[in-house]
C-alpha cells in the first residue's frame, strides 16, 4: 500500500458544458470548472492552497487560473506536461501533497479548446521513426496497434461497433454528452475510415471544455486508495516493441492490484480511458475483468454495459480523461463501493482506485 492511501478524498467535482466551440478562453473554462468543484465541496476558492493541471501546450497556466479564482496566497502549484497518461496519476500527485502536509485542499483541472482551438489530431512532432513508418499523428500509430490486436484476438468490426454503440446507449441519459444518438451496425460500417481499422466513430471526440476536482485531506468524499503510473515498450515505441498492442494497462494492472491489495472482482465501477474503441477490450483483458478467449462474446452480449456509464470519451466528450474521473466520483456517490479509472498514453499511462 502506498503511504498516501486513504489520506485524500475527492470532495468536489466541476465541469463546464462540453461543446465544439466554447467561445471562451481556456482560462475562463478552467476557472469556471474550478469554481464549480469548490462549490460542490462546500469551500471558497480562496481556501485552496495547491493547484495542479496537465496540458499539451494548449491550456491556461495554473498561476493565471489562481489569479482568476482570487487565490492570493498560492502554495504548491505545477503545470504538468503530458496528456492522457496524467488523467489518473494526477490524483496521486494531489494525494502526495496532502500526505506530505504541503496542502489541505488541492484543485486539479484540465481545460482545453480541443475542437475550436488547438486540435490534437495533428501531424506528429514525435520521434523521427514515426514518420519513417508513416505514422503522421496519433491515430495512424494506434490504428496499426489495433490492426494487430484484432488479428491476435479474432475481434472484428462488429465487436468495435458493440463498444461504440454501447457508449452511445450509456450516454443517452447523460445531458452533458455530445453523442447520444443510437448507432446501428449498418450506420457504423458506413462511417468513413480515419485509418483502418478505425472509423470516425471509433475515435474519441475533439471537444472544448474543462473539468476540475477538489482533492482534500480535510473534507469527506471518495478516497484515493491507490495510484500507479508506468509503462514499457509497446505501441508508443513500435520500433523496439516485442508486442505493438501492449498498451499501458499491460504494465500497470499488476502494479495496481499489488498497490491496492484488491482484486478485479472488487471493482464496482469501471471508467477506462476510451480514446479508441479497441482500448476497451484491451483494458478489460489486462485488468483481469474479461478473458481474451471470451472477449468476443463479452462484447456482443453487451456484458460491458457497465463500462463508462456516462458514455466516456467516445460519447460524452473529451477532457483528456479527467471527465471520466469526475464520473467515477459520481458513481461512488450513487452507491458504488470501488471505482477504477485509467489514463492512456500509448504504452505508458496510469490507473487509480477510488473507494469509500
Amino acid at each position: 500500500m502506498r503511504p498516501f492511501a486513504g489520506r485524500a478524498a475527492v470532495a468536489g467535482v466541476g465541469m463546464t458544458a462540453l461543446s465544439r466551440r466554447s467561445g471562451r478562453s481556456e482560462r475562463e473554462l478552467a476557472a469556471a470548472a474550478c469554481r464549480a468543484a469548490c462549490a460542490d465541496a462546500g469551500i471558497a476558492p480562496r481556501e485552496v492552497d495547491a493547484l495542479l493541471s496537465y496540458h499539451m501546450n494548449d491550456s491556461a497556466p495554473v498561476v493565471q487560473v489562481a489569479k482568476a479564482l482570487g487565490i492570493e496566497r498560492l502554495g504548491w502549484h505545477n503545470d504538468i506536461a503530458g496528456g492522457g497518461t496524467q488523467a489518473a496519476s494526477i490524483l496521486g500527485d494531489a494525494a502526495l501533497l496532502i500526505e506530505a502536509g504541503l496542502a489541505r485542499h488541492v484543485l486539479v483541472y484540465r481545460a482545453l479548446n480541443g475542437r475550436s482551438g488547438r486540435r490534437m489530431n495533428a501531424v506528429s512532432t514525435g520521434p523521427q521513426e514515426e514518420f519513417t513508418y508513416g505514422m503522421a499523428g496519433p491515430i495512424p500509430m494506434f490504428a496499426l496497434a489495433a490492426t494487430r490486436y484484432l488479428h491476435d484476438t479474432g475481434l472484428t468490426a462488429e465487436h468495435l461497433h458493440a463498444v461504440v454503440d454501447q457508449s452511445r446507449r450509456n450516454a443517452a441519459g447523460n445531458p452533458r454528452a455530445l453523442r447520444r444518438e443510437p448507432l446501428t451496425l449498418d450506420d457504423y460500417l458506413a462511417r468513413p475510415y480515419v485509418c483502418t481499422p478505425l472509423r470516425t466513430a471509433d475515435c474519441c471526440q475533439e471537444t472544448d471544455g474543462a473539468c476540475a476536482l477538489l482533492v482534500s485531506g480535510a473534507l469527506g468524499g471518495p478516497r484515493v486508495r491507490a495510484v500507479v503510473r508506468g509503462g514499457g515498450p509497446g505501441c508508443s515505441g513500435m520500433d523496439r516493441a516485442p508486442d505493438v498492442t501492449a498498451i499501458f494497462s499491460a504494465y500497470v494492472a499488476p502494479m495496481l492490484w499489488e498497490a491496492s491489495g484488491m482484486k478485479p472482482r472488487d471493482v464496482d465501477a469501471l471508467l477506462p480511458y476510451d480514446a479508441y474503441s479497441w482500448l476497451v477490450p484491451r483494458q478489460l483483458e489486462d485488468f483481469g475483468l474479461a478473458e481474451r478467449g471470451d472477449l468476443g462474446a463479452y462484447l456482443l452480449e453487451r456484458r460491458h454495459a457497465w463500462v463508462n456509464p456516462h458514455g466516456g470519451l467516445l460519447s460524452e466528450g473529451y477532457v483528456h480523461g479527467l471527465n471520466n474521473v469526475a464520473q467515477a466520483v459520481r458513481e461512488l456517490r450513487a452507491g458504488a463501493g470501488t471505482a477504477l479509472v485509467t489514463g492512456f498514453g500509448g504504452s505508458y499511462g496510469s490507473a487509480a482506485v477510488l473507494a469509500w
